[in-house]
């Protein structure tokens, strides 16, 4: 009777787990396909084992159907635990090569058939012994010693695999192994108590529930339906950031007019009224308000979207900082504010990282120390520890003013976003609350961190680690530091050295007279501000309204020295205009991107795209400028002397009063220096530097010492 409840019960649970999994849809693996197969193999064991049950009892056991039943339940079993083997090597072979774990799973169901193939033929040919007394069946003989013998095999091969993935043991997949193994062993028990007691069944059940709970089997309804959602979410953030990227080129364009023009109004201070000067002024401040919020929103965008990436190039740190801080140290304006800057002597002459970024970040605290200071000072100190080892420098950069301060209760809200601290005491201070979010974020993103210390009423310092790589710890020697140590090792004519310096000096920057330069852009306006911002270097200007417009003027045979592109234009864009350009092998003028497309990566996308630079609108004299020179740096006046061309005369004089040295000649030959350092001694400071000069004819050295007189 008890046989019966146990069978009806669990034929329900596997009916049941068997309906869940196969109304879902499912992923195709290797684990789900021999699960199928497992499930399959359950409900055939219930389909022979009920019958026989009820044969058994109506019958007996001398009965032709009673023998088929009994031989096909055995078969069932070693099926089922065949599958199951199959299972275990499934889970336990590595997946890493995909090719050889499929190789190995192809093999094992070879092996796993055959083996199941000759336990069937022994169950089918060996004698079972059936005995049924008082509503029990009890089975003997070889075919059932045959099976207990095979699943005890197939227990072992689990156990070695279990041993070999040692590693992975607490993995849940394993799971449904540990499971069958002491089901196996209580059933062995049982049996051995009450041969009676059939439970083989309900152990294949609750198996069955183990594998379906421990299988990696996401509900592919739920999975559509979130992927559908996640496309509609990068759809529109495309979107948004189509549109941030459009905000900002609409916005930009009109600036840049706006900027230009108010700047060329300042280069007419002693024709324009005061009035005009100063509402200038205004305008420029209000504008680079403005820039700073649209860049703020793209900025933010994205470093959410982590589109946001750090580009490390070599760059001069102290040049780079200096140069920015002189440009936002304008914004304090009128107000009653001391800056000082103070950058430690050690940090190395050039490091690697974003450049960019490590600018947006000291201008980002400056800006905020501004906003929020009326009187008093703003100190940046910037100091380092170097590790020469690693090269790498732990730049530490302080920001200390003596402005408003935070309330203790607010720092913790310092760095969300669009939070603005203290709105009510602040309303005339500008800004969207993102500068210090997005500050947060890039340093974060170049593994460094920042502290905030403040006193509500007496103003806050922040204080920002970032680590860089070291490029070069020392400034590399010029030609000018070169020619003075030579200079300083051999007499030369006071003449030639006069000579050579005014030579030197000679080499200026790119000179512009006369160079003829192209605008395009389909804006008027802009083409007025480039215009009036070229107006003092001389250039002869052409201009045109669309890339086919200067397609047309290249191939008419127009020549220039640069090309200056807006990248969004009607009929044709630059990108478009400079691809067609550069199908011509011949085109080889220089072309800089002049946009108003500012969004983050946009420079090294126009690199990338064959532009030489990149200028983003607005744009200030200063800054065009220095892209100029970068452009014409290899430009050089007619005339310009080498330093290897200078020669040492044959005969040395005797000095006096060099640096503070004491200069005696010795009558010794000397070879040329070309292999060795160059050693001065000053003032009791020793600096070596190599001296990779031509050959010098040998000529008698001077030996310069250190001393206080000033006699030979």
């Amino acid at each position: 009777m008890w046989n019966l409840i146990f069978l009806y019960t669990g034929l329900i649970f596997t009916i049941f787990i068997v309906v869940i999994f196969f109304s879902k849809k499912i992923i195709f693996s290797y684990e789900n396909s021999v699960f199928k197969a497992i499930l399959i193999s359950s409900i055939i064991a219930y389909v022979i084992e009920i019958p026989l049950q009820h044969l058994v009892r109506s019958y007996g056991v001398e009965n032709l159907f009673v023998d088929i039943f009994v031989r096909a339940f055995l078969v069932e079993h070693i099926v089922f635990y065949s599958f199951f083997t199959l299972y275990v090597f499934v889970i336990c072979f590595n997946k890493k090569n995909i090719d050889n774990y499929r190789k190995k799973i192809k093999t094992s169901q070879l092996i796993v058939a055959a083996v199941g193939l000759i336990n069937t033929i022994l169950i089918i040919i060996l004698p079972l012994s059936k005995v049924y007394d008082e509503q029990r069946m009890f089975i003997s003989g070889m075919g059932l010693n045959a099976i207990k013998i095979i699943i005890v095999s197939y227990i072992v091969v689990w156990l070695i695999l279990l041993i070999k993935n040692y590693k992975e043991l607490y993995d849940k997949k394993y799971l449904p192994i540990y499971f069958v193994i002491i089901s196996v062993a209580i059933s062995t028990i049982i049996q051995f108590i009450d041969p009676s007691i059939l439970i083989s069944s309900m152990i294949a059940t609750f198996v069955c529930y183990s594998m379906y709970f421990s299988i990696e089997n996401p509900d592919l309804k739920m999975l559509s339906a979130m992927t559908l959602a996640k496309d509609q979410a990068e759809k529109a953030n495309h979107a948004k950031s189509d549109f941030l990227s459009s905000m900002s080129h609409e916005i930009r364009t009109p600036l840049n007019a706006i900027v230009g023009l108010s700047e060329d109004n300042l280069s007419y201070t002693d024709k324009c009224p005061p009035e005009v000067i100063e509402n200038s002024k205004d305008i420029i401040t209000a504008s680079q308000t403005l820039l700073e919020i649209v860049g703020n929103i793209l900025d933010i965008n994205k470093i959410e979207a982590n589109k946001m990436e750090i580009i490390e190039n070599p760059y001069n740190f102290k040049e780079e900082v200096a140069g920015m801080c002189k440009i936002t140290q304008t914004r304090i304006g009128e107000k009653n504010i001391k800056f000082n800057l103070n950058i430690a002597e050690d940090i190395p002459y050039e490091l690697i990282g974003d450049k960019g970024k490590v600018k947006e970040i000291i201008n980002n605290l400056l800006t905020n120390a501004i906003k929020y200071t009326d009187q008093g000072e703003i100190n940046l100190t910037i100091k380092c520890i170097n590790n020469i080892q690693k090269s790498i420098s732990q730049i530490m950069i302080t920001c200390q003013d003596t402005g408003k301060g935070i309330k203790e209760e607010n720092i913790s809200r310092l760095f969300n976003k669009f939070d603005r601290l203290d709105v009510e005491r602040n309303t005339t201070t500008e800004g969207t609350g993102l500068g210090l979010a997005i500050t947060k974020a890039l340093i974060e993103m170049m593994g460094g961190n920042i502290n905030v210390q403040s006193q509500f009423g007496k103003g806050s310092m922040f204080v920002v680690n970032i680590p860089q790589k070291i490029s070069k710890l020392t400034k590399p020697i010029t030609e000018q530091e070169l020619m003075n140590n030579t200079s300083r090792l051999y007499i030369i004519n006071p003449n030639q050295i006069q000579q050579q310096a005014t030579t030197q000096q000679g080499i200026q920057p790119a000179q512009y007279a006369g160079k003829r330069v192209l605008v395009v852009d389909d804006n008027k306006l802009n083409i007025k501000v480039a215009r009036r911002a070229l107006a003092d270097f001389n250039f002869v200007l052409d201009e045109c309204y669309d890339g086919q417009e200067c397609l047309d003027k290249i191939k008419v045979g127009n020549e220039y020295d640069l090309i200056l592109m807006d990248i969004m234009m009607p009929n044709m864009s630059g990108e478009t205009a400079l691809e067609k350009l550069k199908e011509n092998p011949n085109f080889n003028i220089p072309t800089i991107a002049l946009t108003a497309d500012a969004i983050v990566g946009s420079k090294e996308k126009y690199i990338g795209e064959g532009f030489v630079d990149y200028i983003a609108k607005p744009f200030s004299k200063d800054q065009i400028k220095e892209k100029l020179d970068r452009v014409f740096k290899d430009a050089k006046p007619q005339g310009a002397v080498p330093i290897a061309s200078v020669q040492a005369p044959v005969q040395p004089q005797p000095t006096q009063n060099v640096e503070s040295n004491v200069v005696t000649t010795q009558n010794v030959s000397v070879q040329p220096v070309v292999q060795q350092p160059v050693q001065t001694v000053v003032q009791n400071t020793t600096s070596v530097q190599p001296t990779p000069v031509n050959p010098i004819p040998s000529v008698q050295p001077t030996q310069i010492v250190n001393s206080e007189t000033n006699n030979n």
